[in-house]
């Protein structure tokens, strides 16, 4: 704020500053966030004015509301850069798309897998295409599904199967999330087998005894 030439008291932003701030008292801070002390508004312009700087209330919440001595655009340039580098910080989780085919080699089955891990450690879901043109359509599912198994085995980050593998109109498609917990086709054929031995025991241990 400089002598002379006085900004308008109100900004676009509804920020408010200078003589708009119609208040008893503020809290006031200097440029460098040092605070000065509880004083009544007269006095905060005074300073203000005497400082060339403008006075800018910073948390109109607070009681009393908390106000700065500091130029109005140096102030606006300041919270932009914290928003914007708030925002970057943010991490946005999408549905990535992913897509192989049956014949996808090793080569790149093993880039697709590695994007697809970065992806998942990222937080991403991804959706897994298994892409199917003709009478591929028709193969057995059991096949079908250890074609998908090919890349899900390669994974480096610790998934859980959002939505299980459906017909889509790429073919076969299944829903990855990022997990706390390992899921891998490996460790759900494990998971089966002992549910298969579990229940198949007291019949075997049935049979021992009849012989």
């Amino acid at each position: 704020m400089k002598r002379g030439r006085r900004k308008p008291s109100r900004r676009p932003d509804g920020t408010r500053i200078n003589e708009y701030i119609r208040v008893p008292e503020v809290r006031l801070f200097d440029e460098n966030d040092q605070m000065i002390g509880i004083v009544p508004i007269a006095e905060a312009l005074r300073q203000a004015r005497e400082s060339e700087v403008d006075l800018i209330e910073v948390v109109p919440g607070a009681v009393p509301p908390i106000a700065k001595l500091m130029d109005y655009g140096k102030f606006q340039y300041e919270k932009k850069k914290k928003e914007r580098d708030a925002r970057a910080k943010q991490k946005s989780t999408e549905t990535k798309s992913l897509q192989v085919k049956i014949g996808t080699g090793e080569h790149d089955l093993n880039l697709k897998a590695k994007r697809a891990s970065e992806w998942l450690k990222e937080g991403h879901r991804i959706k897994l295409d298994l892409y199917l043109r003709g009478r591929s359509k028709y193969l057995d599912q059991n096949f079908l599904q250890s074609r998908l198994d090919r890349l899900l085995h390669l994974l480096t980050t610790d998934y859980k199967i959002a939505t299980p593998p459906k017909k889509s109109p790429k073919g076969l498609s299944v829903i990855l999330e990022h997990s706390s917990r390992p899921k891998t086709p490996e460790g759900e054929k494990k998971e089966i087998s002992a549910e298969k031995a579990e229940k198949t025991k007291p019949e075997i241990n049935q049979n021992h005894e009849n012989q």
